[in-house]
């Protein structure tokens, strides 16, 4: 059953979601200038290239060099597109290095790639056996799943269990951790599998999702410092739009919408911005037949006043 599902994943991962709402809301016009933050295989910048012409401006940024270079192939004509190994949490000092000017538009998609889970090596998915790496940017950091495995204290295990992954049995599966670290170190996917398999309850075990799912998701959050890095990124993205310039973020998981939510609110109270949805935006049903990861997704946008 794994199996179909990864690969009904691989043929439509690449699809971007909410296209349509994305384009609708920032209506790209020649000349313009976007940045995609996070702009992994293209989808959405392809799109946004498109519109913008020649005289437009696209700058495409990703964590993941490797991503970068894919990308720098796939779009290798296009003199309208800037790639940029980079995170989002650095635009202030990109703005400067690679002279965005003020910005119609920024868009941050935050699901991650096919790539990370079917190609990359790097422990992304429990369906393979692999290293427990989990870093978008092997580059510029040490910081690895095995390492927050093998070494974070109990307390710590805890607590992104808990904060990251929302798992009910995050003290039971970091209790087992330690008891089996004790013997020899988790080194890989697999073995990190079994480890959760027998700490969490059998009766807890038929959901929908795998269960190693919140648990391989905190890791990669605290690999990454996803949430720390959306919060920067929102903050110096919103600097960078000029007056009637747009933001759209797209989320897939309450930890992220409530980040994007809450920074939206203060920014809007301040004056700031005006929000363009009040209500969350979500893929139709058509788009979900096409492409199932769309089902988690949601839009967030604003205006810059």
């Amino acid at each position: 059953m794994h199996a179909s599902i990864n690969h009904h994943m691989e043929e439509t991962i690449h699809t971007p979601v909410l296209l349509k709402e994305v384009l609708e809301i920032f209506n790209p016009q020649p000349g313009e200038r976007y940045i995609d933050a996070t702009v992994n295989g293209g989808g959405h910048a392809k799109e946004i290239l498109d519109r913008i012409g020649e005289s437009g401006l696209l700058f495409g940024i990703d964590r993941d060099c490797a991503l970068i270079s894919r990308l720098k192939n796939k779009f290798a004509v296009q003199e309208n597109l800037v790639a940029i190994c980079d995170s989002y949490r650095e635009l202030d000092h990109l703005g400067i290095t690679y002279g965005f000017g003020e910005v119609n538009g920024i868009l941050f998609d935050l699901g991650f790639s096919s790539y990370h889970v079917d190609q990359s090596g790097r422990g992304f998915s429990f369906l393979r056996d692999e290293f427990l790496d989990m870093r978008f940017d092997q580059e510029k950091t040490d910081l690895t799943a095995g390492k927050i495995i093998n070494s974070w204290s109990l307390a710590e295990l805890t607590r992104i269990g808990k904060e990251y992954g929302e798992e009910r049995f995050a003290g039971t599966i970091a209790e087992a951790i330690v008891r089996q670290r004790a013997h020899r170190p988790i080194e890989t996917t697999f073995e990190l599998v079994r480890v959760i398999k027998n700490a969490i309850p059998l009766g807890a075990q038929h959901g929908r999702l795998h269960p190693a799912t919140r648990m391989f998701q905190a890791l990669r959050i605290a690999v990454n410092d996803e949430l720390g890095e959306l919060r920067i990124g929102l903050e110096k993205g919103i600097d960078l739009l000029k007056s009637g310039g747009r933001m759209i973020v797209i989320s897939f998981h309450s930890l992220e919408d409530r980040i994007v939510k809450e920074t939206f609110r203060l920014k809007e109270k301040k004056g700031i911005v005006q929000l363009i949805n009040k209500k969350v935006l979500t893929a139709s049903n058509e788009e979900i037949q096409k492409n199932p990861r769309a089902r988690s997704a949601k839009l967030r946008a604003l205006m810059r006043v």
